[in-house]
């Protein structure tokens, strides 16, 4: 097999003698400094796909779904380029004030929110609350009694579109655990009940289909039956939510950004004149500005059956694989130009049949022990869907840019596994 395909790489990647280099940093040699499991990304990379989205749906108008990868350097970097900021809970939330966002920047998100999360929200003061059901009106009416300002809300709105990705990221259907649902009515009651109650101000709609979705006219079905829904209404927002597919192996390509805009946008021409129209991308603006570096601790060949190469992370650093059968590509930085003969199974580290990052990678055919191998478009769902199972502490993630590296997130330790243990006194 030939090399992996450059548009898997992020932006700035270059092969110099065989070598792979990001923001002008030699791959392997940030293994060797850093350590592995190792995420690296491209920070040139993730501005750009800030910018481009900016450029293509408008000032105010991109919320990036911070789900898909978030740290305090992330989120700080998206608000620096004008981006709005989509949290799902209080965590979430925490970390982006903490990063210096401000909380009028910020929209809350969530299908259970607590009545603590809307309890914090509501006291900073997002921008706006997306609300999910009827029992979190009545908890948003409850806090308001009590004294809290009435928030600013978008109402999401279940739009009955079904769309071709994993069952367990697709949420437009009728059947989800996500919203009002329009075909039963629910969306309609939800309005009225919002646009009557005095502990709200309704300002929007907002519909979200599904993740990892490749075809534009998924997103123009949904937008078109979001537009004629909204245009009864004469609110001021719509918000046609995220879920752009990202290409993660040779033979995929998806559509850009710029692309899923002109789609939007052709499925909107006949909203209401004044309707500002948002969009929540999360995985198109950093999938594919990361890899993830392992160093390989075990080949073993079964004659017959097939060879297995285990590395030192697995499904604790990228759980899409056990969760979704995830596809990915890997190779050996130090030899990009190698051709990849040798098909084996990459698995990881944990006490599980089921730890496999690729069914069946294409390696070079002197792929030994010791040796680093990269994953590409790892930069969604892998560090913000991590865990500690079996104690293994969660990787490190290095941004660079022109030539330097900096640790956005340092590598766990043992302590920190025990870090919240309580024991009884002796």
């Amino acid at each position: 097999m030939t090399a992996v395909g450059r548009h898997l790489l992020p932006d700035t990647s270059e092969i110099v003698d065989g070598r792979l280099r990001i923001g002008g940093c030699d791959v392997h040699s940030l293994a060797t400094a850093h350590g592995t499991p190792l995420f690296v990304y491209d920070e040139a990379h993730l501005r750009a796909r800030c910018a481009e989205a900016r450029a293509a749906f408008g000032d105010d108008a991109v919320v990036y779904a911070t789900k898909a990868f978030l740290c305090t350097a992330m989120a700080r970097l998206a608000h620096e380029e004008g981006l709005l900021l989509d949290v799902a809970t209080g965590g979430e939330l925490y970390v982006a004030l903490r990063a210096g966002v401000p909380a009028h920047q910020c929209v809350m998100h969530g299908n259970n929110k607590s009545t603590a999360e809307l309890r914090d929200a509501m006291t900073v003061g997002v921008r706006h609350i997306v609300v999910d059901s009827f029992d979190e009106m009545d908890r948003i009416e409850t806090l308001v009694a009590e004294g809290l300002p009435a928030p600013r809300v978008q109402l999401r709105i279940t739009p009955g579109v079904y769309v071709h990705t994993h069952e367990y990221v697709s949420t437009g259907q009728n059947d989800s655990k996500f919203g009002f649902n329009l075909a039963n009515g629910d969306a309609q009651r939800a309005i009225q009940r919002a646009g009557n109650s005095m502990a709200m101000q309704l300002v929007g709609i907002h519909c979200h289909i599904g993740s990892n979705v490749f075809d534009t006219g998924n997103f123009t079905k949904a937008a078109e039956v979001m537009v004629k829904f909204s245009n009864g209404l004469g609110l001021a927002e719509l918000t046609l939510g995220g879920g752009l597919g990202v290409a993660y192996l040779n033979d995929e390509h998806a559509p850009s950004i710029t692309e899923w805009a002109s789609a939007l946008r052709a499925a909107t021409v006949g909203l209401a004149p004044g309707t500002k129209v948002f969009v929540e991308p999360g995985r198109s603006i950093v999938a594919a500005a990361a890899i993830t570096l392992y160093e390989v601790g075990t080949v073993k060949d079964i004659p017959g059956v097939r060879t297995y190469v285990s590395v030192d992370g697995g499904m604790s650093d990228n759980p899409r694989p056990v969760l979704y059968g995830s596809g990915y590509e890997a190779f050996v930085p130090t030899r990009c130009n190698d051709v990849r003969t040798r098909a084996v199974r990459l698995v990881g580290k944990h006490c599980e049949s089921g730890d496999v990052l690729i069914s069946q990678a294409m390696l070079p055919a002197d792929l030994r022990v010791g040796d680093v191998i990269a994953t590409p478009v790892t930069g969604a769902y892998g560090h913000s869907m991590g865990s500690n199972y079996n104690k293994v502490p969660r990787p490190a993630v290095v941004f660079v840019r022109d030539g330097v590296a900096r640790v956005v997130v340092r590598r766990e330790t043992y302590d920190d596994l025990v870090r919240n243990d309580v024991t009884d006194s002796v």
